[in-house]
């Protein structure tokens, strides 16, 4: 069985740097917060050029905290893709506000800036761009929008760990920016794990209130705030592997180009840019048979696949196929966000939002980890192709 991530690989990789990271937490016995933590958050904000890095307990959290000290308040509205892990609305939720969600870019599956400035109402307060998959929103636009309405963008970089957008990496370049920790991230830790990053000199100062119980001083509370912290062996673990980062992204930026090489003859790239008209169906799509569409990079941005994901018209039976030729493969994301039932309540129908809705029907990632062998990603790419072939064989007969 070809695994869809291998973290067991990775620890293999790199044991004796995490076992002594793990040992002087122990040592200490300082495993909350501490100085395992407050060395990474300084590590991290370094490598992503910022001021401030404020490590807390998940990444949902950080998004939580990110809007609570951006201002935004019970009644406000924040803009939020359609297509994103359903922890980004959540944070917005759970911060009191409302999430109001705009349509995915065909291309990149982020937000599509074009469809934002409808979207802000005198109640919109912020705008949340995913960087999804591991490839950068397109934030020039964001931005301008944003400073037109007097908004903060908080970026959301759970899955874009040493992502570019421009030159410049992602999660540094908004009013507050939020990372994810889980342990299959670009950057995982071994457990839960986030953190905010900014270079907002008050709103770091908020969210290490916020994230312990509102307080500087022990048994002195000056807000109501949470237990957010991150714990010591996490920060440990995190130092360890961010060193590592670059190099895994490297191999992981190798193996997405193979994956090109050896799908480009059963892809229909053009399709990817299909314009989603009212049937949900891209106008690229309509010939492509079961021809598979391919992850592009824009030119604006590093991707650093943190998921492989190809779209196929048959992709429930292309997973099937993959996993009876002994390959894993996952769905990021079935159900757009707006159609969960938890969010019933906003009264959202199916084709609101044609084009998140047309992704999640489709999408579907591959193995995707640094310690993949080339061998693996051919058995992989084999598996796809004798898929693909098949099809065309049934639609020939």
């Amino acid at each position: 069985m070809i695994p869809f991530v291998d973290l067991q690989a990775q620890y293999r990789s790199i044991k004796r740097e995490v076992d002594e990271a793990i040992g002087r937490v122990v040592e200490s016995a300082a495993f909350i917060l501490g100085r395992e933590v407050e060395a990474f958050e300084a590590a991290f904000a370094e490598y992503l050029g910022a001021r401030f890095c404020v490590g807390v307990n998940s990444g949902t959290a950080a998004v939580q905290l990110a809007v609570t000290a951006c201002g935004v308040t019970a009644g406000d509205e924040v803009l939020v893709p359609a297509n994103t892990f359903f922890a980004t609305a959540e944070a917005v939720s759970t911060a009191g506000a409302t999430p109001v969600f705009v349509d995915a870019d065909p291309v990149s599956y982020t937000i599509d800036p074009t469809k934002i400035e409808a979207a802000i109402t005198e109640r919109t307060r912020a705008i949340i761009p995913v960087h999804l998959y591991g490839q950068s929103a397109d934030l020039d636009p964001i931005f301008e929008i944003a400073a037109r309405h007097n908004l903060s963008v908080i970026e959301d970089a759970a899955q874009a760990h040493g992502s570019l957008y421009k030159g410049r990496r992602v999660g540094a370049l908004g009013r507050a920016n939020c990372f994810s920790f889980y342990p299959g991230k670009n950057l995982g830790a071994y457990g839960e794990g986030g953190a905010v990053v900014t270079d907002d000199a008050e709103v770091a100062r908020r969210v290490r209130l916020l994230r312990d119980h509102g307080s500087e001083q022990k048994y002195r509370h000056d807000i109501i705030g949470y237990n957010f912290r991150l714990e010591g062996i996490q920060g440990a673990v995190l130092n360890v592997k961010l060193k590592h980062l670059d190099h895994w992204n490297e191999l992981r930026r190798a193996h997405a180009a193979r994956y090109h090489e050896l799908l480009s003859d059963a892809s229909n790239v053009e399709g990817s840019a299909g314009d989603v008209e009212e049937s949900g169906v891209g106008k690229g799509d309509r010939d492509s048979g079961s021809a598979l569409t391919l992850p592009q990079e824009l030119p604006y941005a590093r991707h650093i696949y943190h998921l492989y994901v190809v779209q196929s018209d048959e992709r429930d039976a292309l997973q099937q196929h993959l996993a009876a030729a002994g390959v894993q493969t996952g769905v990021h994301y079935p159900v757009p966000v707006h159609l969960q039932p938890a969010y019933a309540s906003l009264g959202h129908r199916a084709g609101d939002f044609p084009q998140a809705e047309h992704q999640a029907a489709r999408v579907l990632s591959l193995p995707m980890f640094p310690e993949l062998t080339g061998a693996q990603v051919e058995r992989v790419a084999a598996a796809v192709r004798s898929f693909a072939g098949s099809q065309l064989s049934a639609a020939r007969v």
